[in-house]
């Protein structure tokens, strides 16, 4: 009985998402050719392919694969800049493990997050760290990223505590960490400055060199409302940006010795 009732809620969770989202509501208008194809496929299948096992995916069957532009190319982007630098360890603070989890075949990656990665993958070490207040050696850190994760600081949406000023705090944690001479790569949404609560801020550009003074911009790349990447971007192609991307390659400026 358990059995059944759980398959019951699969079979229920398979159709109600075709409706429960804009992608499947739009594509509804195919579920009349698609149970013409399946009945087609059933007939000549090797296979069982019971109407009780159908997994509609109307919105799939575009004339371009679809991909989020912002993540695509951030990820794009590090992984270039860390082929080109082979830092001996590098540290990333809660960007998109998908990308982390690549990252860490040709070059070691440690994983801060307020939820911790929960896997075993050589090359990859996780553990538990907040950015408001990371548990990171000052000077310490000489390659580190944070993609699309800046803006999310202090609004409660990952179960972190709410802090207007949790970005202020996230900036100068990442400063304060990073080793002098040391490369941060950065990725937060830039255009027309707001917060939209709980999901994330959109900075603009002078913001942001605002709240990493203490470090020296290198490059800025962006992706634009258009989704296309620019690499050494002009920072003012950003003013008239609603949800941009900017990437920003910082470098901390070493301190000077004595005379």
């Amino acid at each position: 009985m358990p059995r059944i009732r759980s398959k019951l809620c699969e079979f229920v969770i398979r159709w109600f998402g075709l409706v429960l989202n804009l992608r499947g509501v739009l594509s509804v208008y195919r579920l009349a050719p698609f149970m013409l194809q399946w009945r087609s496929f059933a007939g000549r299948s090797g296979i069982p392919a019971p109407a009780s096992d159908l997994y509609p995916c109307l919105a799939d069957a575009t004339l371009k694969t679809g991909f989020d532009p912002h993540y695509f190319f951030q990820a794009a982007w590090l992984a270039r800049k860390l082929a080109a630098s082979r830092p001996a360890v590098h540290t990333d603070i809660a960007s998109d493990v998908g990308m982390i989890g690549v990252l860490s075949a040709f070059v070691p990656v440690e994983f801060l997050d307020i939820r911790p990665l929960d896997v075993a993958l050589e090359g990859l070490v996780s553990r538990n760290d907040n950015l408001s207040s990371l548990a990171l050696l000052s000077d310490s850190v000489a390659s580190l990223s944070c993609l699309h994760v800046l803006e999310h600081i202090g609004l409660g949406r990952y179960g972190d505590p709410l802090e207007p000023d949790g970005h202020v705090k996230a900036a100068g944690e990442l400063s304060r960490v990073l080793a002098p001479g040391g490369d941060l790569y950065l990725s937060v949404p830039v255009g027309r400055e707001r917060a939209c609560f709980n999901a994330h801020r959109v900075f603009s550009v002078a913001t942001v060199r605002e709240l990493f003074s203490a470090l020296d911009l290198q490059e800025f790349a962006l992706v634009d409302d258009a989704g296309c990447f620019k690499p050494g971007a002009d920072a003012s192609a950003t003013a008239s940006c609603e949800y941009a991307c900017g990437l920003f390659h910082f470098v901390k400026r070493r301190r000077a010795g004595p005379r």
